[in-house]
């Protein structure tokens, strides 16, 4: 009978402790990393040899969204367009704002950045470099070092720590002297695509009218102010700008800030396309035609990079709506079933990292100047 009691108290006890350990969990705490398969891309698309976004993995099956978001549902052959219709909260020019970087960002280095090392009271060790298309720069006696991506007062601390071995009490400062890597690429329906390359920060109106507006329509042929465009940052991030009912209000997020790489489109009036993120080859603007299919866009993009998987949850996203399909890569291959996934201009098609096989975006409505701002690719579930 004692030994009863006293089992019975130990396991009271246990229960209790337990209870008590799940209360004070944090609410990501079944967030559990996981690691990207390393299968091989599918072959079946004839897509060019080229390759490529790290979310939050959680180790539910349920795609985390909003709670004012229902989750967006998947497609499957009996209903093709699993359509979710969000009812998403507007927002003022918040996200177009936050996706501007600060006015006083510090610059970071680039590859062919040109650089002057000075070094206090040792003028004799004064150097002028260009930073290498592998990021580093060659010192005697230091050898290689590393400065892409570091900012110039980091920049000279590396410096500093590699001389140390060979001088005392250095003192290194680094100055650019021409900024060769601070710049964005312009493509679309502008007079000179290409790179625009700029001393200071990068602005928006900047770059399109160093890129060359197309003529307006006759007789004037004035400079034609594009109705919107895209702006493309790395490989997960898009936001649209209607650009001529900004500069008609008098907005000055017209001229918004740019962070150097960043890519900008602009369509031509007439033309269709869907914009493809994630683990793509090239992300970016793929135009649509009467005759495309999600198969021949993932291909035009550069196919999917052996980070997506053998067989990612595919989104297609339409932004004016907030409305959201899944498709699984498989189905897309599969002749029967890629007949019953349609394409509409504007379009957003995300591919997931492996692993995170219901990564979903959360899409913010946005006033009428915008039509949807930054996209944030969030896990929800795995393979």
């Amino acid at each position: 009978m004692r030994n009863g009691l006293v089992f019975s108290v130990v396991l009271a006890a246990v229960w209790c402790g337990c209870a008590g350990v799940a209360q004070q969990l944090p609410a990501s705490a079944d967030f559990q990393d996981q690691q990207p398969s390393t299968r091989p891309v599918h072959e079946s698309l004839p897509v060019p040899a080229q390759a490529g976004v790290s979310v939050p993995q959680p180790s539910s099956q349920q795609p985390l969204v909003l709670p004012s978001q229902p989750a967006p549902q998947e497609a499957n052959a009996s209903s093709a367009d699993g359509l979710a219709d969000p009812q998403l909260k507007q927002n003022p020019l918040t996200a177009l704002r936050e996706f501007q970087p600060e006015a006083d960002e510090e610059y970071l280095l680039g590859r062919g950045d040109e650089i002057t090392v000075d070094f206090a009271g040792r003028p004799d060790l004064q150097a002028k470099l260009i930073i290498g298309p592998d990021g580093r720069i060659t010192l005697p006696l230091a050898g290689e070092i590393v400065l892409n991506g570091r900012t110039r007062s980091d920049a000279a601390r590396r410096i500093e720590a590699a001389l140390g071995t060979y001088y005392q009490n250095l003192t290194a400062q680094v100055t650019v002297t021409k900024y060769t890597a601070n710049h964005v690429l312009v493509l679309g329906a502008v007079d000179k695509p290409g790179l625009v390359t700029f001393e200071g920060q990068p602005t928006l109106l900047e770059a399109l009218t160093r890129a060359g507006m197309t003529p307006g329509p006759p007789p004037h042929n004035n400079a034609f102010i594009p109705e919107r465009c895209a702006i493309y940052r790395g490989q997960d991030k898009v936001v649209w700008v209607e650009l001529k009912k900004l500069i008609d209000s008098g907005n000055a997020l017209a001229g918004m800030r740019l962070r150097r790489d960043d890519v900008i489109y602009v369509p031509s009036a007439a033309e269709s396309f869907v914009s493809l993120l994630g683990e793509v080859g090239r992300p970016g603007a793929v135009p649509l035609t009467s005759s495309s299919t999600l198969a021949s866009v993932l291909a035009q993009s550069g196919g999917l990079t052996a980070k997506a998987g053998s067989n990612p949850r595919i989104q297609v996203i339409d932004p004016t709506s907030g409305a959201s399909r899944m498709i699984a890569f498989s189905d897309v291959l599969n002749p029967v079933k890629a007949r019953e996934f349609t394409l509409k201009p504007g379009e957003i098609i995300y591919v997931p990292q492996s692993g995170f096989a219901r990564a979903t975006y959360i899409l913010e409505r946005l006033n009428p100047l915008v039509t949807a701002g930054t996209f944030v690719a969030i896990a929800g579930g795995v393979f």
